[in-house]
């Protein structure tokens, strides 16, 4: 397990690693603007698994976006270790993503021409990272998805399951602060959806990774300690989940 990271204190004691404070995005104007997220208030700690629900056009989506740096807000303050991102240039929160932010998405992202190994080396490579060292890590990051043997293997040589977990080793290889999972099993059957699952809750529990994941599927969320519902820009429930699978 990494070692504990340093996060500023909350009032109540807790370290606040993510917070959104009465946070509003909108887009287009006048009569036409959408109030995606309506003053939400919201706060993750280190180490906290939630999982984030909510029909279409609920604002879950956009609030993945700006936890991610993707998107910013219209209105109110977005801290990520006690720092207004709000507050920082496109390059700041280029940077912000790149260090200590994971992304794992639905469509699973890889690059079809590339091995598995290549495509987990990517964002070493956006650090400047030497190729020796990228490689050592890339293949270890495969390995503790449980890819040891696959690194040659490209997209189009392994299943969804594997190519999700290729894309999983690729947002861990950094060792990011967040692991951010949009519907990370929208594409996989159930048993395959078990297994990334159970291997996303190891990286939280065992590696101590924060992970906030957008999912519509109930039985995918139940494996959350937490389950934050979103409905029309706000939240609607934030509830702990004391039969977390």
């Amino acid at each position: 397990m990494q070692a504990a990271r340093q996060y500023p204190q909350r009032a109540d004691g807790k370290a606040a690693l993510i917070e959104l404070q009465r946070a509003v995005k909108v887009y287009g104007g006048g009569a036409a603007s959408v109030r995606a997220l309506d003053g939400i208030d919201f706060a993750i700690q280190a180490g906290e698994f939630v999982a984030i629900m909510g029909p279409s056009g609920s604002g879950k989506s956009t609030a993945m976006n700006v936890l991610g740096c993707l998107d910013t807000l219209t209105a109110g303050r977005y801290l990520f270790q006690g720092v207004d991102v709000g507050n920082l240039a496109r390059n700041q929160r280029a940077l912000l993503r790149r260090h200590f932010i994971g992304f794992v998405f639905q469509g699973f992202n890889l690059l079809a021409r590339t091995t598995a190994l290549e495509n987990v080396e990517l964002p070493l490579v956006y650090r400047g990272m030497p190729a020796r060292e990228r490689r050592r890590r890339a293949a270890d990051a495969l390995g503790r998805v449980g890819l040891s043997g696959r690194e040659a293997h490209t997209p189009a040589e392994l299943s969804g399951g594997q190519q999700q977990r290729v894309a999983i080793a690729r947002a861990i290889v950094t060792a990011p602060d967040v692991l951010l999972a949009d519907e990370p099993t929208g594409n996989l059957d159930t048993g395959t959806s078990r297994e990334i699952m159970k291997l996303v809750t190891s990286l939280n529990r065992d590696q101590g990774i924060t992970v906030i994941m957008v999912t519509h599927e109930r039985d995918i969320a139940t494996y959350a300690p937490r389950i934050v519902s979103f409905l029309d820009g706000r939240i609607a429930s934030d509830v702990r989940n004391r039969d977390a699978a």
